[in-house]
C-alpha cells in the first residue's frame, strides 16, 4: 500500500484478489440477547442499541438458518449473479449461548451450498477457548474461512463506560490474542464520531488495531435511534455531534496511522430505515465514502502514511546518529 497505488486497503479489492470475484455476506438472524442486556454484565444494553441488536437488515429470527441463507442467497444471485457467500451471524452476541447450540448453528450454516466462509459477530467478553477451538476445527475440516467480528467501538475506556458497553479495552485485547492464536481472522468495529472521543482517541484506535495485528476493520458513523437512551440524551441536548467534514478528517487520520496490511471493510455504516434522530448527516453512505476518497487524493495521503510507531521507533533516531 502506498500513495502510488490505492489510497487504502479496500475490502472489495481484497476479495477479488483472493477469490477472483466478489463475495457477499448473507446475514443470519437468531433469537438472542447479550450479557449487557440480561443482567449478567449490565441491563439496558449499549445506549445506542435498539431492540433488534444491530440486525436491521436481517430476516425474521423465526426462520431456520438454512432457509435464511437460501432466501438471502437467492436475492444476491438474482440481482448480482453472485456465486460465493459468507454466512454472517450478525445480530446480538452470537457466542452468548451454550457450546452445543453454537455448534449446531455453525454447522447448519456450513452445510448450505455456496457458503465459503462464516463470520460471527460477538462481544470481546464473550470469546471463549472452547468456542474458538470448535471454529478452528470447522475451518480445517471444511476448508471454510472463519472470522470473528468484535464490537469495540472505541479504545477510550471512559467512553466505553459512558456508552454502557459493559467491557473495557482489556477484554478486547484478550479476545484478539485468543482468536489470533488459532489463526482465525479478526474484524474490529469502531465508531469514529462518538461524542466523547477526540482525535487522540481516533489515533489510538488505529494504533491498538495495528499492534494487535487485526485482519479487518469496519468503521461506522454513529446513528441515533429514537427511544434509545442515546436518543433521549440527544433530544435533551446532552452532547454535540461532530460535522461531516470532521468525520471525514477522523477517518483519514485513522487510516494514516493504521497498518497498511489491515483490510478496510467499511469507511462508513448504514443505519436502519426510519425511526432515527440522526444518521450520516442526512447524506448517503456512498457519497460520504466518495468524499473520503476524494479528500485523500487532494491531500496526497494514504493508509499507513504515519504507521511509524512500532518496533522501537525511538531507537531509530539513535541508530541514525551513529
Amino acid at each position: 500500500m502506498s500513495k502510488e497505488g490505492n489510497r487504502y486497503n479496500e475490502y472489495s479489492a481484497y476479495l477479488k484478489n483472493k477469490y477472483g470475484e466478489k463475495v457477499y455476506k448473507l446475514p443470519v438472524n437468531l433469537p438472542g440477547t447479550c450479557p449487557n442486556r440480561d443482567g449478567t454484565v449490565s441491563t439496558g444494553g449499549c445506549i445506542f442499541c435498539d431492540e433488534e441488536g444491530a440486525g436491521f437488515e436481517c430476516l425474521p429470527s423465526t426462520m431456520d438458518i438454512p432457509r435464511q441463507l437460501e432466501e438471502n442467497k437467492g436475492f444476491f444471485k438474482k440481482r448480482f449473479n453472485s456465486r460465493l457467500f459468507f454466512a454472517y451471524f450478525q445480530a446480538f452476541t452470537n457466542t452468548y449461548c451454550s457450546l452445543d447450540t453454537f455448534r449446531k448453528n455453525i454447522l447448519a450454516a456450513a452445510g448450505v451450498a455456496d457458503i465459503i466462509g462464516i463470520s460471527v459477530s460477538t462481544r470481546p467478553d464473550c470469546i471463549d477457548d472452547a468456542y474458538l477451538d470448535f471454529l478452528k476445527c470447522i475451518k480445517e475440516e471444511k476448508g471454510l474461512d472463519i472470522s470473528i467480528e468484535l464490537g469495540l467501538q472505541t479504545v477510550n475506556y471512559h467512553t466505553l463506560q459512558k456508552i454502557n458497553r459493559g467491557h473495557s479495552l482489556a477484554e478486547y485485547i484478550d479476545a484478539v490474542l485468543r482468536i489470533k492464536k488459532r489463526s482465525i481472522d479478526t474484524v474490529t468495529h469502531l465508531i469514529l464520531n462518538l461524542p466523547w472521543d477526540n482525535e487522540t482517541d481516533v489515533i489510538e484506535c488505529a494504533k491498538v488495531c495495528s499492534v494487535l495485528g487485526v485482519d479487518f476493520v469496519k468503521l461506522h458513523s454513529l446513528y441515533i435511534v429514537k427511544d434509545t437512551l442515546l436518543g433521549q440524551m440527544y433530544r435533551k441536548g446532552e452532547f454535540d455531534l461532530i460535522s461531516l467534514d470532521e468525520y471525514i478528517n477522523r477517518v483519514i487520520l485513522f487510516l494514516e496511522y493504521l497498518d497498511p496490511r489491515i483490510v478496510i471493510q467499511r469507511l462508513v455504516g448504514k443505519g436502519p430505515q426510519g425511526n432515527l434522530d440522526f444518521c450520516n448527516w442526512s447524506a448517503s453512505w456512498w457519497k460520504i465514502r466518495r468524499s473520503i476518497e476524494e479528500v485523500m487524493e487532494e491531500r496526497d495521503t494514504w493508509q499507513g502514511k504515519k504507521f511509524n510507531y512500532t518496533n522501537g521507533a525511538a531507537i531509530r533516531t539513535i541508530s541514525q546518529l551513529e
